[in-house]
């Protein structure tokens, strides 16, 4: 595997039960499924019978059916590449670097599970399903190899870093993240100019949005919105897409 590790995307700054995703993490010392959450940077449907239900069920060969929420596996993204940014920047602005060990208690898939894929397997497939990646040629925000971690994730057992954004620098959630108990890290920022983005990418409605919220976009604009509640969700994953893809100081096609 040499050392590979798995990085698991969210948005720290954005709203959770009383508080923010963060507090939760904080607080609880463990990242809970979406089946627990309710909440997803991706699809909604991970509630009984539902698709992810189903998606998981077939993966997994029934394994969680009739199992607790709590039970069942979370989501990341092989990092094999090392990316400072995290493998799956799609969902989420920050991510927690997982230890090496963690890579041995997850199964991997190619493509995402949306998509129902056939390759699909443990640490010993990482090395097939990593040409499958590359050769697939996807878009930035697709392009990573999904994994689930089974067996729980717990901040003090499994997590080597969280890495932020740096608009969080002094900003209570720099505090809440101090308080985690593992070592924070920062990556280069997310940053762009709205005036700018593609209205070919997501929509000229989440472009508009986008605007609507300044002339620079940061990760910090967007979890302010979110808390405000004036905006649509799903609509705000979008505008999130726009930065994810064109606010990276490395990704400039």
């Amino acid at each position: 595997m040499d050392g590979h590790r798995i990085t698991v995307q969210f948005h720290p700054d954005w709203p959770f039960r009383d508080g923010l995703v963060v507090d939760a993490l904080t607080g609880d010392g463990v990242y809970l499924s979406q089946f627990v959450t309710g909440t997803s940077n991706g699809g909604l449907t991970a509630h009984a019978r539902g698709d992810r239900w189903r998606w998981e069920s077939r993966l997994f060969e029934g394994r969680y059916d009739a199992s607790e929420p709590t039970t069942r596996p979370v989501y990341g993204a092989l990092d094999d590449r090392r990316d400072p940014y995290g493998a799956s920047p799609r969902f989420g602005s920050a991510y927690l670097l997982l230890r090496p060990e963690v890579t041995e208690r997850a199964t991997f898939c190619f493509p995402d599970s949306v998509f129902e894929p056939a390759a699909f397997g443990g640490p010993d497939l990482i090395a097939e399903l990593v040409a499958l990646r590359e050769a697939a040629g996807h878009d930035a925000l697709d392009d990573y190899v999904e994994a689930h971690v089974h067996g729980g994730l717990r901040i003090d057992r499994d997590v080597e870093a969280l890495v932020l954004d740096p608009c969080f620098r002094g900003t209570a959630v720099g505090a809440a993240a101090d308080a985690m108990g593992c070592p924070v890290e920062w990556h280069s920022g997310y940053s762009v100019l709205t005036g700018g983005l593609d209205v070919g990418y997501r929509g000229p409605e989440y472009v508009a949005l986008a605007a609507s919220l300044g002339d620079v976009l940061t990760p910090d604009v967007l979890g302010d919105a979110a808390r405000a509640g004036e905006h649509d969700p799903q609509a705000l994953k979008k505008a999130w897409h726009l930065l994810a893809r064109f606010g990276r100081a490395r990704l400039t096609d």
